[in-house]
């Protein structure tokens, strides 16, 4: 049986006349990664610094000469703890996608960019997903993603080409990835069984295990993944020295 988890709701109401303010008060529950579950009602998790959060807003809505009520529950009726999670992971998901289109435009133009220039787009893109992840309380799928997105647009780090992994020391391995896998994910996963470890098995988690047996891939901060404008296939191949002909055009 899942367990309950408990909810904050902040229930509130504006004089119409209230526009800017009105517009305030959005933008704070933007910002602290509210979600609406009805008119002028919002939802976060029931946690102190949450907590703190709707109790400020609550006060500041009252300055305002509104009205506001904030209410714990373990229950919402009409919506499943499932559901409510989806609701804040769909949000996350849109803030999330914004941002990869802006990744997605630095990287294509990080060449004929300045130095200088560069390196302060890089630091507010990466300030914008620390505020995105602040608020990322379901440790959504997308925010993995884009922290691997990020490490690409940092560039390559000048090292040494490291030497050529034996695959005789990665026989009979459990691999481990992120659930709902696509494209890189998959791609990685056959090249594993049918260059690396024929007997591999692969397992999903979010998060990367402690256990030293279980090699993680396509996660952040693990050694096969992305690796400046490598995605984890192409780590994987040039860590493992594969010359095979199809491998190399699929990377191409």
């Amino acid at each position: 049986m899942i367990r309950a988890t408990p909810w904050l709701l902040l229930l509130f109401s504006l004089p119409t006349n209230r526009n800017t303010e009105r517009v305030a008060v959005w933008r704070r529950l933007k910002k602290i990664g509210a979600v609406q579950i009805k008119t002028s009602t919002y939802l976060l998790p029931d946690e102190p610094a949450q907590y703190e959060q709707f109790q400020w807003l609550a006060q500041q809505i009252r300055d305002y000469g509104g009205d506001s009520t904030l209410v714990r529950a373990q229950e919402i009726e009409g919506l499943t703890k499932e559901k409510v999670i989806a609701m804040f992971n769909d949000a996350r998901a849109k803030d999330y996608g914004e941002l990869r289109k802006s990744l997605q435009g630095f990287i294509s133009r990080r060449k004929k960019i300045d130095a200088e220039g560069g390196a302060s787009e890089l630091q507010r893109l990466m300030r914008q997903f620390r505020e995105i992840r602040a608020v990322d309380f379901f440790d959504s799928a997308r925010g993995h993603d884009i922290a691997m997105l990020l490490r690409r647009a940092e560039g390559p780090k000048r090292s040494r080409q490291p030497e050529p992994l034996d695959v005789k020391q990665y026989q009979g391995k459990t691999w481990l990835t992120r659930p709902r896998p696509e494209i890189d994910r998959v791609g990685s996963a056959w090249l594993i069984r049918r260059f690396i470890d024929p007997r591999a098995k692969f397992v999903f988690a979010a998060a990367v295990p402690t256990n030293r047996e279980i090699i993680p891939f396509d996660m952040v901060d693990v050694e096969f993944s992305h690796h400046g404008d490598y995605c984890t296939f192409e780590t994987l191949t040039r860590r493992f020295g594969i010359e095979d002909k199809a491998v190399k055009r699929l990377r191409k």
